[in-house]
């Protein structure tokens, strides 16, 4: 796909961000994209879930064993974007995803994470159902807490990028612009667990 091409495509869309460069440190350094969940790698099916929600276009931002992962999961039609300072914790590849995005035409972003399955897309779904244009801050909450999936408008990507280090990925940009943010109870559609742990590793199937 030309340069022209991907522009035209993600024009006035809302495009799926997915962040899966986490090298499952506290996994024995398994990486996370490459987790099995219902027989196919972790990455596969978050990116199935953004796609079912009404993304047409995914951008995946991998790390850890990048090559492998694109060897093993399908990902087609997908823009991989490479981050090559996964390390240095989720603000680098939200950096990483949020400049893939740069020229696209893109009005708004809506931001995941590969290690949270039991978020689906009727989570997702509701999140670009309530905003999408380029001013847009939008957060599940989940029994009244943020958490993910997350949508930026193109206003915001910059400020973020600034923002976004170590861990802390968007929630600085997001504690600063709280009162601009449109909550989203999901609690009852999705479970907002993360896979961290080897015992969290129960939550896959």
């Amino acid at each position: 796909m030309t340069d022209r091409e991907a522009r035209d495509e993600d024009e006035d869309q809302v495009v799926g961000l997915l962040l899966a460069a986490g090298g499952g440190r506290r996994l024995g350094g398994r990486p996370k994209a490459l987790l099995t969940h219902r027989g196919r790698p972790l990455v596969e099916h978050a990116v199935g879930v953004l796609r079912a929600a009404g993304c047409a276009r995914v951008h995946v931002v991998l790390g850890a064993a990048a090559d492998t992962v694109r060897e093993r999961a399908r990902l087609a039609g997908c823009v991989i974007v490479t981050n090559p300072a996964w390390e240095s914790g989720m603000g680098a590849s939200l950096r990483a995803g949020l400049g893939s995005l740069a020229g696209t035409g893109a009005r708004a972003a809506v931001v995941c994470l590969v290690d949270q399955p039991g978020i689906g897309p009727e989570a997702v779904a509701r999140v670009l159902a309530a905003g999408g244009d380029a001013s847009s801050l939008v957060s599940a909450v989940y029994d009244g807490v943020r958490g993910h999936p997350v949508l930026l408008g193109a206003d915001h990507w910059a400020g973020v990028a600034r923002t976004a280090t170590g861990d802390r990925g968007a929630r600085a940009y997001l504690r600063e612009h709280a009162q601009a943010i449109t909550l989203v109870e999901c609690g009852d559609v999705a479970r907002p667990f993360d896979i961290d742990t080897p015992e969290d590793l129960a939550h896959l199937e």
